[in-house]
């Protein structure tokens, strides 16, 4: 066939692969003295959005740094759990006059002993 004749374009193929999905499987073994080292499996599939989740493949709407609205794994929970908890302990010692508030990111000031001690608690 000539040079610039073709039946389907570029974009006749991707339709059909992103339709249809292809698979590329490999496997790197290496081995030193028959012990193996390392053995790296890759798999990897190219298909549409559409086509990927009728195979049961949808972890992108899963994975935190792809999706917005993942609410983030147990341990970010419970963080932004403490901190809000935090904040509130701060607002409220800082309406009892004790402590100035701190900026995010501020370290606290170290304890040299000054003599001043907490307040008791109503």
């Amino acid at each position: 066939m000539p040079y610039g004749q073709s039946t389907s374009s570029l974009a006749d193929i991707l339709e059909r692969v992103l339709d249809k999905g292809i698979v590329i499987a490999g496997d790197i073994r290496i081995n030193l003295l028959d012990i193996e080292l390392l053995t790296i499996k890759l798999r990897i599939l190219v298909a549409s959005v559409d086509k990927a989740k009728e195979m049961g493949i949808d972890w992108w709407e899963h994975d935190p740094s792809l999706s917005s609205r993942h609410a983030g794994s147990p341990l970010e929970q419970e963080n932004r759990r403490l901190r809000a908890e935090l904040e509130a302990l701060r607002r409220e010692r800082l309406d009892g006059g004790e402590f100035p508030p701190r900026t995010a990111g501020e370290e606290p000031a170290s304890d040299t002993g000054g003599g001043t001690t907490a307040r008791p608690r109503p």
